[in-house]
């Protein structure tokens, strides 16, 4: 069970978040709305710890997590899997190694960045990549690929941290509607196919509606509304976005649906082979 009691972030004479306080169960799949600046990026950094919170404590089972540091903060990271509106991929090395980088805080960061995979690690990253339905592009670079691609191959990798916790910050904000519903199905499927909470920051109201059964609502730092989809009325929606921001918090309508399975032999078999990396791994 994740708590926050009265966790707030400053910056400067800013309020980004205030005297937040939330119990969210282990399971459950949250959808967190409201305006750009609303606090909600912020409020998800402060339970992945990006970023420390200038007041109160989370708590995530006996653990304090806004105390950690060191060692035990790099076990709460990847515990807690972040998921990135801009992917955060490596955009010049291979998908495969992109989701293999999940592992990097449990295991030595040298042997990760020379390529020292195992076989087994490579097949565990295949099979996250199969569940995705993206198998076929293990071995392309991942800057070759879609942006709905490149969110899975995003997925994937936080799979990889066998994760407690998914925090999903705009996942679909930079999508189409077809790539959106394929990324929010992928999110839903892991929700319900093993238990793992997940926790999405989101824009529109109907996306919410259509896979969180719980959302909270935010407003100026604030948690202004928590309930579930039936109670999300207009006038609540209102005071979320204001009248002026009311249209753009709705899109069309998408609908969970099953993702298709399985994915070629052939891109196992060449997955299995592949030898360390060679080229320097940097951003950008």
């Amino acid at each position: 069970m994740l708590k926050l009691d009265t966790v707030s972030r400053r910056f400067g004479n800013t309020i980004a978040v205030s005297d937040c306080t939330l119990t969210i169960p282990a399971g459950q799949m949250v959808g967190i709305i409201g305006r750009s600046g609303a606090g909600k990026s912020t409020l998800l950094r402060m339970i992945n710890r990006l970023i420390d919170p200038s007041g109160g404590r989370i708590r995530f089972g006996e653990v304090e997590v806004s105390a950690l540091k060191g060692s035990m903060l790099r076990s709460w990271q990847r515990d807690c899997a972040m998921i990135f509106q801009q992917f955060n991929l490596v955009p010049r090395i291979d998908v495969l190694t992109n989701v293999l980088l999940g592992r990097l805080n449990s295991r030595n960061t040298a042997t990760s960045l020379l390529g020292m995979f195992t076989r087994k690690e490579r097949a565990e990253a295949l099979t996250a990549l199969e569940r995705l339905d993206i198998a076929e592009v293990a071995l392309q670079r991942a800057g070759t690929l879609s942006g709905g691609q490149q969110q899975r191959v995003a997925i994937a990798r936080a799979l990889m941290q066998n994760p407690k916790m998914i925090l999903a910050d705009e996942p679909i904000a930079s999508l189409d509607p077809r790539n959106a519903k394929i990324v929010m199905d992928s999110l839903k499927q892991i929700n319900k196919s093993e238990g793992i909470t997940v926790i999405c920051n989101l824009h529109t109201l109907d996306t919410a509606r259509a896979y969180c059964r719980r959302i909270i609502g935010m407003r100026g730092g604030h948690v202004v509304f928590d309930g579930s989809p039936e109670d999300l009325t207009t006038e609540v929606a209102q005071e979320l976005y204001g009248a002026d921001g009311l249209k753009d918090a709705f899109s069309e309508s998408i609908t969970s649906t099953s993702l298709p399975t399985g994915a070629p032999a052939l891109a196992r078999e060449r997955a299995n082979s592949v030898g360390p990396i060679t080229e320097p791994i940097a951003a950008g």
